[in-house]
């Protein structure tokens, strides 16, 4: 994808989007960890929460979007950030936690990738993870046949997310590493301002691989395409504004 992430349009949801990982983190059973390190760490929010936490330990951030890393570091000026690919990135020794928010449903094969991370920390450290669970919801098949209903649909065929493994894969998988691995669901229903939010929502995550090969007319028939759907799958509640069902995956390995 040649387009950067928007943290701009990112950020128009904050308070949203830092409840996951102020629930994860609530989860992660360490008192005074050396090193954390916020992996997908985007603009910063998530980072925010571990620097708030653990104020002695040293936190660094990894993203490979260098616009994303640009406004954490603007954030969090005594935080270390570095630009890294995460199907490859290995942590360096002496590290306690690795904390992904919302990151590994893009990284290929991420099964692997976290079976690797884990492996990679001492006794006692944890792999915490927050991952969307909602390519089965309304918003995201909705994209499909948006996609597939306009003159763009052969451009961007087969960009639909891959739906995340079965719980029990991610437990085989990392239970034979962990000394206790704690997998659980969490429903969230957001309230947003109507169908076009919901959009202005995915624009800076899930749509991304659907509007990048798009014109900016295309996008713009493209998006009028999808809110219209929303309306009909979202409809206003009482106060007129609609409620965004939002599943998400959390895992937290202790090795």
């Amino acid at each position: 994808m040649s387009e950067d992430w928007n943290p701009a349009l990112y950020l128009a949801f904050e308070d949203e989007r830092t409840r996951p990982p102020r629930d994860l983190l609530a989860r992660v059973p360490l008192l005074k960890p050396r090193r954390v390190i916020d992996l997908g760490c985007g603009p910063g929010n998530s980072t925010e929460l571990l620097a708030q936490r653990w104020n002695d330990a040293e936190v660094i951030g990894v993203d490979n979007s260098p616009a994303m890393l640009e406004q954490a570091r603007a954030r969090l000026p005594g935080a270390r950030f570095e630009l890294a690919d995460l199907a490859s990135w290995t942590p360096p020794e002496g590290t306690d936690l690795l904390f992904a928010n919302a990151v590994f449903q893009w990284v290929p094969e991420h099964l692997d990738v976290l079976a690797r991370l884990l492996d990679r920390l001492p006794p006692g450290g944890v792999l915490a993870v927050q991952m969307p669970d909602n390519v089965n919801e309304p918003s995201h098949l909705l994209m499909e046949e948006a996609a597939a209903a306009g003159r763009w649909a052969a451009r961007i065929a087969g960009a639909a997310r891959d739906v995340l493994p079965a719980v029990g894969a991610y437990y085989d998988r990392l239970a034979p590493l962990a000394r206790q691995v704690d997998i659980w669901h969490t429903l969230y229903n957001h309230p947003l301002a109507g169908p076009r939010a919901i959009a202005d929502w995915f624009r800076s995550t899930g749509l991304r691989p659907y509007l990048a090969p798009l014109d900016e007319a295309e996008r713009e028939g493209f998006l009028a395409d999808y809110t219209a759907r929303l309306a009909k799958a979202y409809p206003a509640r009482v106060d007129g504004r609609v409620l965004l069902r939002f599943p998400r995956l959390f895992i937290v390995a202790v090795r």
